[in-house]
């Protein structure tokens, strides 16, 4: 009996292994197929051609097209925020300038390395796709969104000087961005949440640009360009050049 029990267990296990790997393998050929084809080449029967199986194995795994595309998402998004996390905490609390720049090095090479997860997260919408109530990935944009606005609230004693005339208001942002801001750095204006949306802006404007191909015939160097335009952020936040990047 002990022996059988064992047998099972191993066999659940194998087969947990099993449809493990036949997910992702799901997964990439998702992706796959949509930098070939663009968002609207991902389908559960193409994918199931592509992999040799039968559309009915398939939704086995996935029951619709939109479970798969908020799966990869969800999947997308949380590697992007688990990376630019561990590039920012490698540096110590204090370095702001070194933690601005490490993020955004950190969210340039994901974006380089994954196109189509960034598209798929940022860009392109599939067509039909009903995002789910509360969002696709809540939990990584949630960090994601912390994160830079940790960033900000880090440097907005250097940089409060040096903002531009402008009056905001918490009603000028979303209700749910602005009580989470609020909560997270009690005290701090709503200027300085403005401020970390524009630091948003800045690490992805290029980015995106780079992903999407528009500098390919601009510049032969788009990671010195991009190096450039965040050591001027660093700059216009009050904050000194980090210690990795001074000549």
């Amino acid at each position: 009996m002990e022996h059988s029990a064992t047998a099972g267990r191993q066999g659940l296990t194998r087969r947990a292994r099993l449809r493990a790997e036949t997910s992702a393998e799901i997964k990439a050929v998702a992706l796959r197929l949509m930098s070939e084809g663009g968002p609207d080449a991902i389908s559960l029967r193409a994918i199931a051609r592509e992999m040799g199986m039968t559309a009915g194995a398939i939704y086995g795994y996935y029951a619709t097209r939109d479970d798969l595309i908020t799966t990869l998402v969800r999947d997308i998004y949380g590697a992007l925020a688990d990376t630019v996390e561990a590039a920012r905490d490698a540096l110590p609390a204090e370095d702001t300038a070194g933690r601005v720049m490490a993020w955004a090095g950190a969210f340039r090479d994901w974006a380089l390395a994954h196109p189509e997860g960034f598209r798929l997260v940022y860009g392109d919408p599939v067509a039909g796709y009903q995002v789910p109530e509360g969002g696709a990935a809540p939990e990584a944009e949630r960090r994601a969104c912390a994160g830079i606005s940790d960033l900000a609230a880090a440097a907005w004693p250097h940089a409060e000087p040096l903002q531009p005339d402008v009056a905001w208001d918490w009603s000028d942002f979303d209700p749910h961005l602005a009580d989470a801001a609020r909560a997270d750095h009690p005290g701090l204006p709503p200027a300085a949440l403005a401020l970390g949306l524009r630091l948003w802006g800045r690490m992805h404007g290029l980015v995106s640009l780079e992903v999407y191909g528009h500098l390919r015939t601009q510049t032969t160097e788009p990671g010195k360009l991009y190096r450039a335009e965040m050591l001027a952020l660093v700059t216009s936040l009050g904050l000194a050049a980090p210690d990795a990047v001074r000549p």
